[in-house]
């Protein structure tokens, strides 16, 4: 499952005033802003262009420096592009698999950061910002890839990594729907490919609601299904603070 409620260092702080440091980390982009108690931005949202290539320790030391100038945090979430297990990487598609595959994510930003970490696949984390939490809700983020989610009754499920799986003629989720065929392609031929992952998408997990976010998102111009919903990119950085509701944390049909 890909996810971790790790906690490493920091001090307590009230739940109702903590100041929580929002990170999404991107195959092209770093962003973070600090959210107030109502997750609500309380600073503007810093930006850099993730460094290439980016091994464990320069993605460390670029979000250090990132979020120097954001003021005082609490604790920390952040979300990440690959599957996270108990506050390390297991895969990290973007960056280089073999280096960052087990690489302890949460507890060495934590020791950077003085504060305590939660970790999460960041169209997990974008899905938290967005969903309504009734139903079957699923999440898809177009960007330098393509990231999933699915949530039931607003509680996590065992994560779903679609971006790996074959989609068409043993092209993946990536090598169909990410930037690189985008361009590529062209807009109108990437929009059908779109709607063809929309419909596959339903007919395998029969959704409630469909959420497409991620940067990519807004390049789609064809007429979307009742079910689908384009979601503000916000909801990347935004998301991360139901990282500290625990009730966040069951999951659907375990312990």
């Amino acid at each position: 499952m890909a996810r971790t409620k790790t906690n490493e260092g920091g001090t307590k702080t009230a739940k109702t005033e903590a100041r929580t440091l929002a990170i999404d980390v991107g195959g092209t982009g770093l962003k973070a802003a600090i959210l107030d108690a109502a997750g609500q931005m309380a600073t503007d949202r810093a930006h850099v262009e993730t460094p290439d290539p980016c091994p464990p320790e320069t993605l460390v030391a670029a979000l250090v420096t990132l979020v120097k100038p954001l003021g005082t945090f609490d604790r920390v979430s952040v979300g990440f592009p690959g599957v996270v297990r108990s506050g390390s990487v297991v895969t990290a598609p973007h960056f280089g698999n073999e280096i960052w595959q087990g690489f302890p994510l949460a507890p060495t930003l934590s020791r950077r950061l003085g504060r305590p970490v939660r970790l999460l696949n960041d169209a997990e984390v974008q899905g938290l910002g967005v969903i309504a939490g009734r139903g079957l809700e699923v999440v898809l983020t177009l960007g330098t890839g393509v990231g999933s989610a699915v949530f039931h009754d607003g509680k996590l499920t065992p994560h779903l990594e679609l971006a790996h799986h074959p989609i068409h003629k043993n092209k993946t989720y990536n090598e169909y729907l990410g930037n690189e065929a985008r361009q590529s392609h062209g807009r109108k031929a990437w929009n059908r490919r779109v709607q063809r992952a929309i419909g596959i998408v339903h007919t395998l997990l029969n959704y409630d609601l469909l959420y497409i976010g991620g940067g990519n998102a807004a390049h789609i111009s064809v007429e979307l299904p009742d079910k689908v919903r384009i979601t503000s990119n916000e909801a990347g950085i935004t998301g991360g603070i139901r990282l500290w509701d625990d009730a966040v944390w069951t999951l659907t049909g375990t312990d």
